[in-house]
């Protein structure tokens, strides 16, 4: 867990050195995009559980702390957040790049999304659904 927690930090790191770099997306082309995150999450008024948590709220949400999704998540995921990782659009556009180089035991089956403006778009979709959520 310790090689974690340093790979946490490095990932925070790097976010903060390239956070001007992070482009802000199109919700119109970030539906269309999350339709590869449909199959196992869901957002909206209606949403619910399916094999990954519900994504309401998750901007400024500790990593591996949706209660409703509690017991499903990875060990690795839930340290994670209890070392300090928030979802923020930048974390979440790393976690989305390459989602086993940030947490490596997470859950989550899904390769990861390259192209930079696929995850600035799907990141701007989600964001209308964490309406509580304020960039420090």
């Amino acid at each position: 867990m310790q090689n974690l927690h340093g790979k946490i930090a490095a990932t925070v790191l790097a976010v903060m050195i390239a956070g001007p770099a992070f482009a802000e997306g199109d919700i119109a082309k970030g539906e269309k995009v999350f339709k590869k995150c449909a199959a196992c999450h869901m957002v909206g008024d209606d949403a619910k559980i399916k094999v990954g948590p519900v994504l309401n709220g998750v901007f400024g949400r500790a990593a591996g702390s949706d209660e409703e999704y509690a017991k499903k998540y990875s060990k690795d995921m839930v340290k994670a957040g209890e070392d300090g990782l928030v979802w923020t659009p930048e974390m979440m556009s790393t976690y989305l790049e390459k989602p086993k180089d940030m947490i490596k035991k997470t859950k989550m089956a899904f390769a990861g999304l390259k192209k930079d403006d696929e995850r600035a778009d799907v990141i701007a979709y989600l964001l209308q659904f964490s309406p509580d959520y304020k960039p420090e």
